[in-house]
């Protein structure tokens, strides 16, 4: 390896969360469905005399570069497994264009893609199931990151299953730039035994498909995160007002909130009119990855 490698973290967006019980160590089950978009964070890696890692982007200046970076961990914890695998040193940038602790599993990601990176410069093959299992010792999303698929994702995260197909949708995300802590919203949720979504059809191929089956499925996750953070229930409103917006809800554990459309003009056009809405809010409009 000489040159420059590069991966791409995307952005993980729940279009559905439900929560379904929660076992005696604290762990909460989880039935979801996960996509993942274009609009991504970019990790970086090139021989070095010893490890390093920077950051920029315009997130950049609120993550640590310390070891609390899942970046650097997801390294140390590659070179612990494979010690003769990689180049004496690799200094690892990292491009942070989505915001932090934002419900669209951003650490998550990052470190998935440092996985993925060192599992293709590695100067012998890494198998995908041990790059599953680090991706497991780092966080209960790293996994579906690994990934980056349309996927069901079930128990603490650990049961992932890909979707054959997902019709070419768009999705607007609206962040009003309060981070947000995932074990407090965790913790003012009152009800931790709700049902399962519904069956996920096959094929799921047509948006309208897609509309219909979102219809009887929610995030449970949005009301304690509305009682922490109000800005949450207006952007909500007000994505769900915008042309063409099939549905309208809250990523994750917040505070980013999505609008899913059929078209890109329609999501574009969303975006804009949000923007004028909420000129201090970060907003993008994004495809969402498919595996076509």
């Amino acid at each position: 390896m000489r040159d420059i490698a590069s991966e791409p973290a995307p952005a993980k967006v729940n279009l559905a969360l439900h929560v379904v019980g929660q076992r005696e160590d604290g762990f909460h089950l989880l039935h979801m469905l996960c996509v993942f978009t274009e609009l991504a964070d970019l990790v970086s890696a090139q021989p070095a005399e010893t490890d390093a890692l920077t950051v920029s982007g315009p997130f950049g200046p609120d993550l640590p570069i310390g070891r609390s970076n899942l970046v650097w961990r997801a390294l140390e914890k590659f070179r612990a497994r494979f010690p003769d695998h990689l180049p004496a040193g690799l200094a690892i940038h990292l491009e942070k264009h989505l915001p932090v602790a934002s419900g669209l599993g951003g650490g998550s990601a990052d470190a998935a893609a440092v996985l993925r990176l060192l599992g293709r410069i590695s100067t012998q093959p890494v198998a995908d199931g041990d790059l599953f299992a680090l991706a497991a010792t780092l966080g209960s999303d790293v996994p579906m990151c690994l990934l980056s698929q349309t996927c069901e994702v079930s128990g603490v995260g650990e049961q992932i299953l890909p979707l054959q197909t997902f019709p070419r949708l768009y999705l607007v995300l609206v962040n009003p730039l309060e981070q947000v802590s995932t074990p407090n919203v965790f913790r003012a949720l009152l009800h931790k035994q709700n049902d399962p979504m519904p069956p996920v059809p096959e094929p799921f191929d047509r948006a309208a498909l897609v509309s219909l089956w979102l219809s009887d499925t929610r995030n449970d996750l949005e009301t304690p995160a509305k009682a922490l953070v109000p800005a949450i229930g207006p952007v909500i409103a007000a994505i769900g007002a915008t042309s063409g917006c099939v549905v309208a809800r809250m990523s994750g554990a917040g505070a980013t909130c999505f609008g899913l459309y059929g078209s890109a003009g329609a999501a574009h056009q969303a975006a804009h009119d949000l923007r004028e809405h909420f000129p201090t809010y970060w907003i993008a409009a994004t495809p969402i990855l498919t595996s076509a």
